[in-house]
């Protein structure tokens, strides 16, 4: 947490941050600008409700195995606390399919539109694991109408402690960047670089 709030000084940028335990929610409330509940803890409703009542925003992620309303369904515990900064985070999800780490399920995030206010995210970096994809996908997913993007970066992907074949290195991250600004003015969207973020944190 203290590296986290140093990065977060020298960079002016806000901080979000996995939790995964409801005990742990105080102490990284202390830095974190807003929570992240992974995954693998979309169901755990005691973290939800936990995470609800910080105030803080929240990024939830769809879990590999879970519905659209399951996913649904757990957002109200973090929205029945008073918390409505909550952000759906589409990563992909189990299938037969191995050739990609998961199956991202794009129409969701069109369906999510459809279905709730709450502004959705895609995660092409864990999704589909692969560094090659991450551009195309992540262009898909801002075409189907994502509000925001998860993309890992490394400035040398090789030595990154995890994950490394889907961190894009700086350079091909500026690429797509520029991309998804050509795409946006395409679709009549603006392109908030960083922005989208910019409201997070205490108070917002």
């Amino acid at each position: 947490m203290e590296l986290l709030a140093e990065a977060r000084a020298r960079t002016g940028l806000p901080v979000l941050t996995e939790v995964v335990h409801p005990g742990h929610v105080a102490r990284v409330y202390e830095v974190a600008d807003a929570f992240q509940i992974g995954a693998r803890n979309m169901q755990n409703f005691a973290l939800l409700s936990e995470v609800g009542r910080t105030g803080l925003p929240v990024v939830l992620k769809r879990g590999f195995g879970a519905t659209v309303d399951e996913l649904l369904a757990a957002s109200e515990y973090i929205l029945a606390e008073g918390n409505d900064q909550v952000v759906l985070c589409e990563r992909g999800i189990r299938t037969f399919e191995r050739a990609t780490r998961f199956t991202l399920d794009l129409p969701v995030v069109a369906l999510l539109k459809q279905r709730t206010h709450l502004p959705v995210m895609v995660d092409p970096s864990h999704a589909v694991g692969i560094r090659t994809l991450i551009e195309p996908v992540a262009l898909a997913a801002a075409a189907v109408g994502a509000d925001a993007l998860l993309i890992d970066v490394h400035v040398r992907p090789e030595e990154a402690l995890c994950d490394a074949d889907q961190a894009l290195p700086p350079n091909e991250f500026g690429r797509l960047m520029n991309r998804l600004e050509t795409l946006a003015m395409g679709l009549g969207r603006t392109l908030a670089v960083g922005r989208p973020l910019e409201h997070l944190g205490r108070g917002a």
